[in-house]
């Protein structure tokens, strides 16, 4: 059984002081993928750098300080064979030719943090942090074409690399009505309008699978709380954390969960249970 675990901190200093760290200790997942760490590893306390169970911690920090980045913690039992910041130039170069795709975008991704890649042997794991596409419209136009160029690049991956690929970390997208508390509210919100969600239907196109949805059709599920008004508390939330896997590995998904009770940002964690025993 290999249990993992994807959590938008939300700045990992801010969630260190919220017991992170304890959190971290009493955990049995055998990776931790964490988005939107906002920090430089010079900038982290020994606890969070260097931990005895988790002895691969891996950064990928963004350019700018205080801002975005991911970070994934690997078990003992489960260290990774390659580890990849962000997105390949090879690849990358091969999307540009086929898609007329501007490389000088890639530049973009790649400084602000938002991808570590990890392979194993029996997967291969993405880590991301997705865009927000709510602060203006160039940062709406990027994030759409964040999720193009990913989904080009995982089709090219899966036939060059490894069909088994998982995709987790915060999508800033929820997918469908039951998605979200007030999806009528939203309709022309980043984060909810169709044209977001329409790059969800594609991976699920492309043979991937929303896990948690898999398991759990029922409604009131969120990953997600506005820290105004007491959103959590009411559990007026979105679902946009999310683990999505090749169509290769879901016969192998026995559970996927999210840790509602975990508290420290305004996400929560979710997890996946995959057996190929």
């Amino acid at each position: 059984m290999i249990n993992l675990c994807s959590w938008n901190v939300n700045g990992i200093r801010a969630v260190a002081k919220k017991g992170f760290v304890e959190w971290l200790n009493s955990t049995e997942f055998h990776i931790v993928c964490l988005q939107e760490t906002k920090a430089q590893m010079e900038q982290l306390e020994d606890d969070i750098r260097t931990h005895e169970k988790y002895p691969v911690i891996h950064f990928n920090s963004a350019e700018r300080k205080g801002y975005s980045g991911v970070a994934s913690f690997f078990h003992s039992k489960l260290v990774p064979e390659k580890i990849i910041d962000g997105f390949r130039m090879d690849i990358a170069e091969e999307i540009a030719s086929q898609i007329g795709f501007d490389i000088a975008l890639l530049e973009s991704f790649n400084k602000e943090g938002r991808v570590i890649c990890s392979h194993h042997k029996d997967f291969v794991l993405f880590n991301i942090y997705f865009p927000n596409g709510g602060a203006n419209d160039e940062r709406y136009r990027f994030k759409l074409r964040f999720y193009d160029f990913l989904l080009e690049y995982i089709k090219i991956y899966e036939k060059r690399e490894n069909p088994n690929i998982i995709i987790t970390g915060d999508y800033n997208t929820a997918h469908n009505e039951i998605d979200l508390a007030r999806p009528k509210d939203n309709e022309n919100t980043s984060g909810f309008i169709r044209e977001e969600r329409d790059y969800l239907d594609r991976f699920l196109e492309m043979g991937f699978t929303d896990t948690f949805r898999y398991l759990h059709p029922e409604p009131d599920n969120y990953t997600w709380w506005s820290y105004r008004t007491a959103a959590r508390k009411r559990n007026v939330g979105w679902r946009i954390d999310y683990f999505f896997v090749s169509k290769s590995l879901l016969p192998f998904v026995c559970s996927a969960e999210i840790l509602s009770n975990i508290e420290g940002s305004d996400h929560c964690p979710v997890s996946l249970g995959l057996n190929f025993s």
